[in-house]
């Protein structure tokens, strides 16, 4: 049976993602969206993004552009040492990107080129890293970084009143446009959740992988989802981005 998966923020944690990847035995027959931010964290950035490039040779897979990606792509492009970025698992994907070959980084350029603001499928579910801020809707937002930098989309989720129905005028235009909508970018572990975790119709797949926590995979038919041993035990001898 075919089914559309979405897969957490990976941050270099190319163990987690070929481990979660398993565990949820993902065959060719499968969708495998990504909501981005593929490197900054673990020692295996331009690994996993050689890793990605490869894997969708073989199936389906839609990437979702993340502020990490932008930077990264930025620093490749332009040799950007944005000092953010350094502090924030820059000098680890610049060591990872150290044993590619000219070729291969050209590479990883196209991949960065080519990632998606957002995806919306057939259904209606919406596919973002951070979210938007337009509350006429996605296609109409004047700042395109705000799909990969903003954090009120999930803090609103969060934020809301559990009793307001999306019927009421209180009700946030922004989640009335789409029957579901998929992020990451801001760990769920920030509110004491270690599982991919709904607000609204918000569900957010960043399990802390850049951190303390997992990666997640979500089945966004069934909401079955599976994880990775926590993400700094495959790199014991690493501190991420912690």
């Amino acid at each position: 049976m075919t089914r559309t998966l979405a897969i957490g923020d990976i941050h270099g944690g190319l163990k987690s993602l070929k481990q979660v990847l398993k565990r949820a035995n993902v065959t060719a027959e499968d969708t495998l969206i990504f909501l981005g931010d593929y490197v900054d964290g673990w020692s295996e950035s331009a690994e996993t993004v050689s890793y990605l490039i490869n894997l969708a040779q073989k199936q389906n897979c839609i990437f979702i552009k993340g502020n990490h990606d932008e930077l990264t792509y930025n620093w490749l492009k332009e040799n950007d040492l944005n000092e953010v970025w350094l502090n924030h698992g820059g000098r680890s994907t610049i060591e990872s990107y150290n044993k590619l070959t000219e070729e291969d980084r050209k590479a990883h350029v196209t991949f960065y080129e080519d990632l998606l603001n957002y995806h919306i499928d057939d259904q209606n579910r919406m596919f973002v890293h951070a979210g938007f801020q337009n509350h006429n809707g996605p296609e109409h937002e004047h700042h395109s970084t705000a799909f990969y930098w903003d954090r009120t989309f999930w803090e609103m989720a969060v934020a809301l009143d559990k009793t307001i129905k999306p019927e009421d005028v209180a009700y946030p235009k922004r989640l009335k446009h789409h029957k579901e909508i998929y992020i990451g970018h801001t760990p769920v572990t920030r509110i004491a959740k270690d599982k991919p975790t709904q607000m609204a119709n918000v569900w957010n797949v960043d399990t802390g992988a850049a951190f303390k926590g997992t990666l997640s995979i979500i089945d966004v038919d069934t909401k079955e989802f599976w994880q990775s041993d926590p993400v700094y035990t495959l790199y014991h001898d690493e501190d991420g981005r912690n």
